[in-house]
């Protein structure tokens, strides 16, 4: 078996899930097989342009990885030009393996103590408003890394006092201390995704669980009054339309504010096939669902839609549009 960055002992990832019907079938050939056409509304522009350039130099400058080169996302060209970026800490390298997830998995390198002040650095140097904090599993250490979460927030506080903050840490294996030690430096936003149905969620995070990413959410609230929090699901891993309907009632009964829901995109051969691509209207019917029917204060929903995507306006959009009792809304 041909070996990868990504998987660099050659082990299989716990593939595949039941229920994905990628493959050969009376009406349908596969959505995913090689040579057949993605549609049209997956289409992206190339990550280019003088700020992306810039942004990518000044974080090979200061070694430091972001989670939008990690993951292979594909709005890494529009948000860059944008200057918005989501940094990804404690390294490069995560403990768990999910069958979605292109972070590679392998034994973490040491903790980086200067990591928060370079990310710091780095905020400062690109004036941001609004702060995207995500990282890898760290289950080799006692504290998940909650420790260096909180001090990755202080240090972005310190150097830029009115940006919002948002954090999208593990669920440090359901341990609320760790899981304090985090709200307790007070982010704008906590974000755990819970990325996928309850039939599915066994076998797409193996070393999750459905009802303890809703406990993360639901500790995060009751930690700090006013914490708004916010979650993901990510769509085509084989999951049923009324199963996506009962996730977001799950999310809602936790007291989750902000959801974002977009398309599975396979980063490797190695990963989950695709089932199936969602159409735009099937997206915008889950908006729809979510923030009429269930309540949910702002529903984020399209193809391309990632947990961190324009993060800072999902966030305003949330604050002024279903009055959240939170901080105060930033600007820019």
């Amino acid at each position: 078996m041909s070996r990868s960055p990504h998987n660099p002992r050659g082990r299989r990832l716990y593939l595949p899930i039941a229920g994905v019907t990628n493959g050969p079938s009376p009406d349908r050939a596969g959505v995913n097989a090689r040579g057949e056409r993605k549609p049209p509304w997956l289409k992206v522009r190339l990550a280019s342009g003088p700020t992306y350039t810039e942004l990518k130099g000044m974080m090979r400058d200061l070694s430091l990885h972001t989670v939008c080169e990690e993951a292979m996302c594909p709005n890494i060209g529009e948000c860059w030009e944008e200057r918005e970026a989501t940094f990804l800490i404690l390294g490069d390298r995560c403990t768990r393996r999910c069958g979605f997830c292109d972070v590679m998995t392998a034994r973490p390198d040491p903790v980086d103590e200067e990591e928060p002040h370079r990310i710091a650095e780095a905020v400062r140097k690109m004036g941001l408003h609004y702060v995207v904090l995500t990282g890898v599993a760290r289950d080799d250490l006692p504290d998940g890394g909650a420790r260096i979460w909180a001090a990755a927030i202080r240090a972005v506080r310190d150097v830029q006092p009115g940006a919002g903050i948002e954090v999208l840490p593990s669920d440090f294996r359901g341990g609320e201390r760790d899981l304090a030690t985090v709200v307790d430096a007070e982010p704008e936003v906590f974000a755990h995704n819970l990325e996928t149905v309850r039939r599915l969620h066994e076998r797409v995070r193996p070393a999750f669980g459905y009802d303890r990413s809703l406990d993360v959410l639901r500790a995060a609230k009751t930690i700090r009054a006013g914490q708004v929090t916010k979650s993901n699901l990510i769509l085509g891993m084989g999951e049923r339309p009324e199963e996506i309907v009962v996730a977001l009632t799950d999310l809602r009964d936790a007291g989750c504010e902000i959801v974002t829901i977009g398309q599975y995109l396979q980063p490797t051969t190695m990963h989950l096939p695709v089932d199936r691509w969602v159409t735009p209207e099937e997206f915008a019917e889950y908006k729809r669902i979510g923030e009429q029917d269930l309540g949910i204060h702002h529903v984020e929903s399209g193809p391309l839609v990632r947990s961190s995507y324009r993060a800072g306006r999902q966030f305003r959009q949330a604050l002024e549009s279903r009055s959240i009792v939170g901080p105060t809304p930033i600007t820019g």
